[in-house]
């Protein structure tokens, strides 16, 4: 994490003001899609009346808004006149639709393989995983991140005066505290859909969402990096450097998740754990 940054004193928003409109959008859009998942979709057992054409209505309902709205609606001031590909919202779709999409297609199997999960929902699947996941993860990583961009800002600005040491360590436990509880909020709040099945769902809510946490050690800081400390850098972040950070919190998270499956190994009996996707 960058220090010794030239603020005023504790914030929760970005100083770049595209950076700041995009948490903002992220922040302000994803109770429409949390209130029609937990609130309608799930309650009401909407979801029963679903087959493959639903389920993607499902997902496009979480995804697309991310992207059409400040494309074609929504417009930030400080974007404008800016090529599309140096807006930030452009950038942290492409940031979390590649973490989300590696996250779908590789670390899918280690739930099923390391904890015991399996999707039994009629889908259109993409690697034996239903592709409307993919679709709605991206919803809900928008709002992960950006939530915690406000969070871990708030923190390292407001230790801004403190020792190296006391800000990376405030900054590692915030991390870690925040990853868990947003994997163990996760699990539990999809818990009441029936056809997401776990083998020990105990085991699941702890253990597992410890397991699932490891995606947000790595993502919540390197995300937080993009177009944080543009002074300090000398420039802003292009959209290809912010698909190859993405690539490689992905691959990060892809060496800790299999250390954990050949070190500790499934959290439940399972017949099967070799290589997830193999």
């Amino acid at each position: 994490m960058a220090s010794n940054q030239a603020i005023s004193g504790p914030c929760w928003l970005a100083k770049d003001p595209s950076k700041r409109w995009t948490e903002v959008f992220f922040l302000a859009y994803s109770p429409f899609w949390i209130i029609w998942a937990l609130v309608l979709l799930v309650p009401f057992q909407i979801y029963e009346y679903c087959g493959n054409y639903g389920y993607m209505l499902i997902g496009l309902s979480c995804a697309a808004p991310t992207v059409v709205l400040p494309l074609f609606f929504l417009r930030c001031k400080a974007d404008q006149g800016k090529p599309m590909w140096q807006r930030f919202w452009v950038k942290a779709n492409i940031w979390i639709f590649i973490f989300s999409f590696i996250g779908n297609y590789f670390w899918t199997h280690y739930f099923y393989k390391v904890l015991g999960a399996s999707y039994t929902f009629v889908s259109w699947r993409l690697n034996d995983v239903p592709i409307t996941l993919f679709l709605m993860t991206h919803g809900y990583f928008c709002f992960y991140h950006a939530l915690s961009n406000v969070l871990l800002r708030r923190v390292q600005t407001g230790l801004a005066k403190s020792s190296r040491l006391v800000r990376r360590s405030a900054m590692a436990l915030v991390v870690f505290l925040l990853s868990y509880a947003t994997a163990y909020a996760e699990t539990l709040t999809i818990a009441h859909f029936p056809y997401y099945t776990f083998v020990d769902r105990d085991k699941m809510y702890t253990v597992g969402s410890l397991f699932y946490a490891i995606y947000f050690f790595v993502s919540f800081p390197m995300f937080y990096r993009m177009d944080e400390y543009p002074q300090k850098r000398g420039s802003k972040w292009t959209s290809s450097e912010a698909a190859l950070d993405a690539l490689a919190a992905g691959m990060l998270v892809t060496i800790l998740l299999d250390l954990w499956r050949i070190s500790l190994g499934a959290i439940v009996d399972l017949k099967d754990q070799g290589l997830p996707w193999m």
